[in-house]
């Protein structure tokens, strides 16, 4: 019987994103067809309806195991229909739980059984009730949003305890599952705690949430006073005459502060008028006005530029010259070539203050641009000609920059607006005519924002210079004092016409020697002091310096070589740290135990004379490299295949030099027909390193002739110089380079083209006794050098042979 009274069966409603509870009145949407049809015959009936939450609310035709066990059964209280919905106000009744389901159409029909309440002891369900309801008028004296009529019945204090916890706990601030464990929960004790437990985080959300806004309140009306207040005291200042009637909202500390600026920056009449027009305008502004600290911003700006400081313009050429000697060894040539800019600069200077009038302003001074491989002391120099010329040192550097903001400034309407670099370096030296160091200028990017190297032509062009415009001061600035010094390591990605303005002084790399003389006499002293041990009278001897140079190193510059100082002198540090012996006197025995075996051999050049293998000559921007070239026959007919990422004018030059020795067979003791029957593979190693340029024709010729001669090439042999179709060499570039790199792999002879001849006196003395220079003019003459046997007697058969049997008796 007692079955009969708590199961029934009744139209099953699954709602989306929402929990019905008993005792509780909800209004809801119904958009589903199933829903719409279930509501409809149960208002015509006895108006009962199952309420059931769907787990997942993006099921579209839910079924039983959809659905969550726990749902209530309810009473349609009131219903309306629009086009293709239904609004019911549904009240609810009980817990219930869903047992089976009979009919899925025209909507779902259900058996479900009522949850008794387990109300367990009424005392303590009381004292928790109460408790409940002065929490619930709590929240909303705090501003918690409830229906009035719900708000009215809660705080009467005429509510069941069952009544009062489904009702509150269907109008806090929750998530559909946590009310759904709610629902699920028929012990009314345990529901009460928990909903004590929600709805006190949310009174002390409400009273964090009230203390913030008084406090906001607050701020906002001390701003207000304050406000109203400022304004009497400047009313009553300008009544009793202390406050000039332009001074306007800035206090009058403050306008005769910027006055003062103003004057002792002694700017250029034009810019002295725009910083007065700025004042005023800053004076006149309201203090809650935003615009006001971006007046002041660049006011500031304005006033700490050094438009009329200028550093002593003493230039010593004795002490220029014992300076750059002192400091840095070897780059003779640079170093010659800074003293005589020097020595022009206090030509000028002293002619210009012979004169009543200013009559030199058109001899504008010429921008240096140091290039040369990394670590050769491009930077360090620009330093040493800053402290010989009494001035500050300013280093930009450029590398990887993008934006042409960066130079000329972005404008005052960007927020967090600057100058651009430049502007900042000169007013972070201090002076007008800084040694300014544009570092990196071969690294400059393009995209979108603009390009930089374009910004630059202004800043680095002696005629327009005197007037250079920052976006941001938006006045002119003189710049023509200012000694510009570029640096970088390639010329070939800077502009033409960036190029055109600046005198391009060559740093080469070193050779061993000049190596060996830098660590003995700079990078040793200083990595001892660097490192702590300065005083324990430590020191390397010439022979392992000598090893340290020629064994761990192969570099142009010697930032290597510093390391690897800079390594042996941590090694003895920690002996001395940990109260070990150590060596004074560093022998070659010392240098192998601390830094390891052998990272390079003395010589890298070839071990044995090879067929089919040239050594070539080149520069990068790491300074002078020797490469080689590899060619190797294989049947086929005739193709040329070329391999090691060569950029196009290498792959043209290889062509050239295929073309060649086609057309010269009879020269080379080649059958007519030799290409028929073969296919030739021209291979620089080191493929994932780009290689270009013009200058390996020659290399590549003498390789290819002598893998289709089987005459092998000697290998102390080092060869540059591009090739024409008529066999002519043209001139290179980078001469110095190529002969210091071919120096440090151990050649003993190198053939350059005869139009480079005038370049040898720039080569180091120790690099011309060592190695012999062969000038040539045609492509024949270097083979008569390079190979080991010519004339060339040799006749190849007209079929593929093996480059083995290619050599055959003369």
């Amino acid at each position: 019987m007692k079955q009969q009274d708590t199961t029934r069966r009744v139209p099953i409603v699954p709602i989306r994103g929402s929990v019905v509870f008993p005792h509780s009145d909800t209004l809801l949407s119904f958009g589903r067809e199933k829903s719409v049809s279930a509501v409809n015959s149960a208002f015509q009936e006895d108006r009962v309806v199952a309420i059931f939450t769907q787990k997942d609310p993006r099921t579209v035709d839910p079924g039983k195991e959809d659905l969550f066990e726990v749902g209530t059964i309810a009473t349609i209280t009131q219903m309306m229909s629009t086009e293709g919905e239904v609004h019911a106000l549904i009240r609810g009744q009980a817990r219930i739980t869903l047992k089976e389901v009979i009919a899925q159409e025209p909507f779902l029909i259900g058996k479900v059984e009522e949850i008794p309440e387990e109300i367990g002891n009424l005392a303590e369900i009381n004292v928790m009730a109460k408790k409940l309801q002065e929490l619930f008028k709590k929240a909303i004296n705090l501003g918690k949003q409830a229906e009035i009529m719900t708000v009215m019945k809660l705080v009467s204090g005429n509510v069941e305890s069952i009544e009062l916890s489904d009702q509150i706990a269907s109008v806090l601030e929750i998530k559909p599952n946590e009310k759904q464990k709610l629902l699920e929960e028929p012990n009314l004790k345990k529901r009460l705690e928990k909903v004590i437990e929600l709805l006190a985080k949310e009174v002390n959300a409400l009273e964090i949430e009230r203390t913030i806004s008084s406090k906001t309140q607050k701020r906002f009306e001390d701003q207000m006073k304050k406000a109203m207040l400022r304004e009497k005291k400047r009313t009553i200042e300008r009544e009793l005459g202390e406050m000039d009637e332009d001074e306007g909202e800035l206090s009058s500390e403050e306008v005769k502060e910027y006055k003062q600026k103003i004057k002792v920056a002694a700017m250029p009449d034009e810019v002295r008028g725009k910083a007065e027009k700025e004042l005023k305008r800053l004076s006149e502004m309201s203090p809650n006005n935003p615009e006001g600290g971006y007046l002041r911003n660049y006011l500031d700006w304005l006033t700490d530029m050094p438009w009329s400081k200028v550093s002593p313009n003493s230039v010593s050429i004795k002490k220029a010259a014992k300076i750059l000697e002192a400091e840095h060894y070897g780059i003779d040539k640079a170093k010659e070539r800074i003293l005589e800019f020097l020595a022009v600069m206090k030509i000028k200077k002293d002619d210009k203050s012979n004169k009543k009038e200013d009559t030199l302003h058109e001899a504008h001074p010429t921008i240096l641009c140091f290039i040369g491989p990394p670590g050769v002391g491009k930077t360090s120099i620009g330093r040493s000609i800053a402290k010989a010329l009494n001035r500050k040192f300013v280093r930009v550097s450029l590398g990887g920059i993008r934006d042409e903001a960066e130079i000329r400034g972005h404008r005052r309407t960007y927020i967090g607006a600057l100058p651009g670099r430049i502007i900042q370096g000169i007013k972070d030296a201090g002076t007008k005519n800084p040694v300014f160091m544009l570092d990196e200028i071969d690294k400059i990017g393009v995209d979108f924002r603009g390009d930089p190297s374009s910004a630059l032509l202004e800043a680095l062009d002696p005629e327009q210079n005197k007037e250079f415009s920052d976006h941001y001061l938006e006045v002119p600035f003189d710049l023509s004092q200012v000694m510009f010094i570029c640096t970088g390591n390639v010329l070939d990605t800077i502009p033409a016409p960036l190029k055109d303005r600046m005198e391009i002084i060559t740093f080469p790399g070193y050779t061993e020697t000049e190596k060996f003389n830098i660590a003995k006499k700079f990078l040793w002293p200083k990595t001892l002091e660097a490192n702590g041990i300065k005083d324990k009278k430590v020191d390397i001897t010439e022979t392992g310096l000598k090893e340290v140079v020629g064994s761990y190193t192969r570099e142009a510059g010697v930032r290597s070589l510093e390391r690897n100082l800079a390594s042996i002198c941590r090694k003895i540090a920690r002996f001395v740290a940990e109260g070990k012996k150590y060596p004074v006197k560093i022998e070659t025995a010392d240098v192998r135990k601390f830094l390891g075996s052998h990272r390079f051999n003395s010589q890298i050049a070839g071990k044995k004379d090879e067929v089919g293998q040239s050594t070539g000559l080149s520069v990068t921007p790491f300074g002078g490299e020797i490469l080689f070239i590899e060619v190797s026959l294989m049947p086929g007919k005739g193709k040329l295949l070329l391999t090691g990422q060569l950029g196009d004018v290498m792959k043209e030059s290889a062509k050239a030099a295929f073309t060649w020795t086609r057309s010269h067979y009879h020269e080379l003791g080649l059958r007519r027909e030799f290409a028929d029957n073969i296919d030739v593979h021209i291979h620089v190693p080191e493929g994932a390193v780009p290689k270009d340029g013009p200058s390996a024709g020659v290399a590549i010729t003498t390789a290819l002739v002598s893998a289709l001669t089987g005459i092998p090439v000697r290998r102390e042999v080092g060869m540059t110089g591009e090739v024409t179709l008529r066999g002519h060499a043209l001139e290179i570039g980078g001469l110095k380079e190529k002969s210091i790199a071919g120096h440090r792999a151990g050649l003993k002879v190198i053939i350059a083209p005869k139009d480079n001849k005038k370049d040898l006196d720039e080569i180091p003395a120790e690099v011309k006794r060592e190695i012999k220079f062969a000038f040539v003019e045609e492509v024949e003459e270097a083979l008569k050098i390079a190979l080991t046997v010519w004339p060339i007697k040799i006749r190849s058969v007209a079929k593929f042979t093996p480059m083995s049997d290619a050599l055959m008796a003369n």
